[in-house]
């Protein structure tokens, strides 16, 4: 019998072991290295890791469709990894219904949780915030870029759909480490969003 992902980490009472095929990924990334401009680069790598958790495959609607199901509105709650496990297969669930020749869901939701712990769970603590879970699944979703900008707004906003310098800096937090996590976030500045929230606001009164 195949040995899923969750299994193990369960067993071992850890989230540092990667999926083989995830492995094997990030091991093809290094044909990449020879494009020069860091934006064209990051967006190569980004596509590749989008088709491989088949997140090119998964509608902004439906993505938030799923997320409201699962009651995951409280942006700030943190996920162990049975959350996690349970939403990315209601997610992959419905993928394969559309793509049935596409989707294989198992391994799907290994991929993906294991992504979204290298990418969001840094100190292994086999927990990932809601919040995190949402930009980083939505960054790779399908669909146009400004709807995708609006709805991850939305999720730092406050009820008046105005937001602070803190709640856009925890938004760029979030966001950058998925170039952080491909070796590319020295190119769009780094992890410290301070410069990057200032110059949104300078003109702010």
């Amino acid at each position: 019998m195949r040995e899923t992902l969750q299994n193990l980490l369960h067993e071992q009472q850890t989230t540092s072991w990667d999926h083989p095929k995830m492995t094997q990924l990030f091991q093809s990334m290094d044909d990449l290295s020879h494009v020069r401009f860091s934006a064209y680069r990051t967006a190569m790598k980004s596509r590749r890791l989008q088709k491989a958790l088949c997140l090119d495959l998964l509608e902004l609607s439906i993505a938030q469709s799923v997320f409201d199901q699962h009651k995951l509105t409280h942006n700030g709650q943190l996920l162990e990894i049975p959350g996690i496990i349970n939403c990315l297969s209601t997610i992959y669930r419905e993928l394969q219904q559309v793509h049935p020749d596409l989707v294989n869901v198992p391994l799907c939701v290994d991929l993906c949780l294991n992504w979204l712990l290298k990418v969001y769970d840094s100190d292994r603590s086999g927990k990932v915030q809601v919040l995190s879970m949402k930009i980083g699944l939505f960054s790779l979703s399908k669909g146009p870029l400004k709807d995708k900008y609006k709805y991850l707004f939305a999720q730092v906003a406050g009820a008046a759909g105005v937001c602070n310098q803190r709640q856009l800096a925890l938004l760029l937090h979030n966001s950058i480490q998925i170039p952080h996590q491909l070796g590319e976030a020295a190119a769009f500045g780094g992890r410290n969003m301070e410069p990057s929230v200032r110059s949104c606001f300078q003109n702010v009164s």
